[in-house]
């Protein structure tokens, strides 16, 4: 800043100096003309004028210093801040003394270098991130308010679903009842949820009571008991839900010849709304059967099905 003061001071001082010299010029022409008379004075003038050249020369020689000196500070100015003489201007302040600024300045460049590495990208990578960050922000936004309708769905459809569950549970254990006491001939049978305030999710108990006996899970019955506890429940599922067609393999292989009777004769009863195929070994079940499939093996590798129709049969011995 003082040497811009200084250029200035100089450059005040030539226009002066310029000034001047553009006079004793036209002075110098006069003074020529009255060379002839004024020989002496003209003399004098003209030594005057080559001092006043002789101080031209050294100011215009300070001038080229001085702009050559400007233009390293301004090149300084923009290679080590990135500033222009108009842009720096807003930051000018005077200064106290050279000594002082230097000391100023030596105090900056060591703050500066305790900042560390400076990431001359930052402000174009906050920019890149800001907006990946307001892209993800509105995408979050979307999946929560989608997320809420998803769960308001959810919770109508699981409401709708305990609701179906409960009646239909309701339905299969009356039907479980009536159907235990009837295969059984006797004795009580139910249903009962684990917890009922999770329909969803909670197991079922199966607890029995057959004729005689008393109140037990089903865990504690013999492998016959359960397996027609099974039988009647799976009735049950058809009372409620029936089906049109139906195959049974073996499912009264463990039953005893008493049970048997009672299985095929109960499963007769319920062909009006549902046909059976059934897989069987035991006598009881097949003398309920309408019809009778075999497969025989009368020569080797060769397979025959025999067909008997039981009510077919039953007229013909009746008409015998």
């Amino acid at each position: 800043m003082h040497q811009q003061h200084r250029l200035s001071s100089l450059r005040s001082t030539q226009a002066s100096r310029t000034e001047r010299l553009k006079r004793i010029t036209a002075s110098r022409l006069e003074l020529e003309k009255k060379r002839v008379e004024i020989d002496k004075a003209a003399r004098e003038r003209n030594n005057e004028l080559l001092n006043m050249e002789r101080e031209c020369s050294l100011l215009e020689q300070k001038q080229a210093a001085a702009a050559m000196e400007e233009k390293q500070i301004l090149d300084r100015l923009w290679e080590s801040y990135g500033l222009t003489y108009d842009s720096a201007q807003p930051q000018r302040k005077e200064l106290d003394s050279p000594a002082k600024a230097a000391r100023q300045i030596a105090e900056y460049k060591r703050r500066i270098s305790a900042l560390g590495h400076v990431n001359v990208g930052a402000i174009e990578e906050y920019r890149r991130i800001k907006e990946r960050y307001d892209y993800l922000t509105s995408q979050r936004d979307d999946v929560e308010k989608s997320r809420a309708e998803l769960e308001g769905i959810i919770a109508d459809i699981t409401g709708e679903m305990k609701k179906r569950f409960k009646t239909q549970f309701d339905l299969i254990n009356a039907a479980f009842i009536q159907t235990f006491h009837e295969l059984f001939g006797g004795g009580t049978a139910r249903l009962e949820l684990e917890d009922e305030q999770d329909l969803l999710g909670c197991g079922i108990e199966i607890k029995v009571q057959p004729p005689g006996k008393v109140l037990k899970t089903l865990t504690l019955l013999s492998g016959g008991e359960r397996a027609f506890v099974a039988i009647a429940l799976y009735f049950a599922f058809l009372k409620v839900r029936p089906t049109p067609f139906v195959v049974m393999d073996e499912i009264e292989a463990a039953l005893d010849d008493n049970n048997v009777a009672r299985y095929a004769a109960y499963m007769r009863s319920m062909c009006g709304k549902t046909q059976f195929i059934v897989i069987t070994h035991r006598r009881g079940t097949m003398e309920e059967a309408d019809i009778l499939y075999g497969v025989t093996m009368q020569e080797q590798g060769i397979s025959r099905t025999l067909t008997i129709d039981l009510n077919e049969a039953e007229r013909a011995i009746g008409t015998g």
